[in-house]
């Protein structure tokens, strides 16, 4: 699905060069649940942003099916984003003073899609995702951070994505919490659906099937269980 070849990712402040990335390649298939683990500055959100389309490498090569993304403009990144990605961040970014439907049906507004279809859309990924219809007609902001956080992923489910990038997913909850979340991600993993997590916490990326380690821009490690 993904394959980057030597990717590196420098930012320019004045005349001070910083090297995020670093000679980064790898693979990663269809269905795979893998997480990226490193410590705060590893470089590890930045290859996300890569992988995911929502940045590109300074040089190097990134495939997205087939696709070279690292030549994609703007519109074209936007437009496979829509199409085949999801995102989950730490902050789970609802709209506090939205309905939990609304706020997944969403990334559907700005779409032809008729708006029946649209409410049937997110309630099947609000079901998927195991959230009780007691909830989908609350607020955002009456919900527990897990609870936030299973909408934030059902949001991300309503496109129907080839894979779901999560950046630090559970960074803002407590550990029960963090494991319900992990138990939603492992269950659309098993359902086929392609994972990529990304955190600095080692017992979050044990739930993954696959670990990359990444130290200072460079992968030094790639674990399959």
């Amino acid at each position: 699905m993904i394959e980057c070849h030597d990717i590196t990712k420098v930012y320019q402040t004045g005349d001070t060069s910083t090297t995020v990335l670093n000679n980064v390649s790898l693979k990663i298939s269809d269905g795979e649940f893998v997480a990226i683990v490193g410590p705060s500055g590893s470089g590890k959100s930045t290859l996300m942003h890569i992988l995911g389309a929502l940045d590109t490498p300074t040089s190097g090569k990134c495939f997205f099916d087939g696709q070279d993304i690292s030549q994609f403009n703007d519109d074209d990144l936007a437009n496979l984003r829509r199409r085949k990605i999801g995102f989950v961040f730490q902050a789970f970014n609802l709209l506090p003073r939205a309905t939990v439907l609304k706020n997944v049906m969403l990334p559907l507004i700005y779409s032809r899609i008729p708006e029946k279809e649209r409410e049937n859309r997110a309630q099947k990924a609000l079901t998927d995702i195991g959230l009780e219809k007691e909830h989908w007609l609350k607020l955002s902001n009456q919900l527990s951070g897990g609870q936030m956080q299973r909408v934030a992923i059902a949001r991300s489910l309503v496109n129907n994505p080839s894979i779901i990038f999560a950046d630090e997913p559970t960074g803002n909850l407590a550990s029960q919490q963090s494991q319900v979340v992990m138990e939603t991600f492992k269950k659309l993993n098993r359902e086929g659906r392609t994972i990529v997590l990304v955190t600095h916490e080692h017992d979050i990326a044990e739930n993954a099937n696959r670990i990359i380690s990444i130290r200072d821009g460079m992968i030094v490690g790639d674990k399959i269980k």
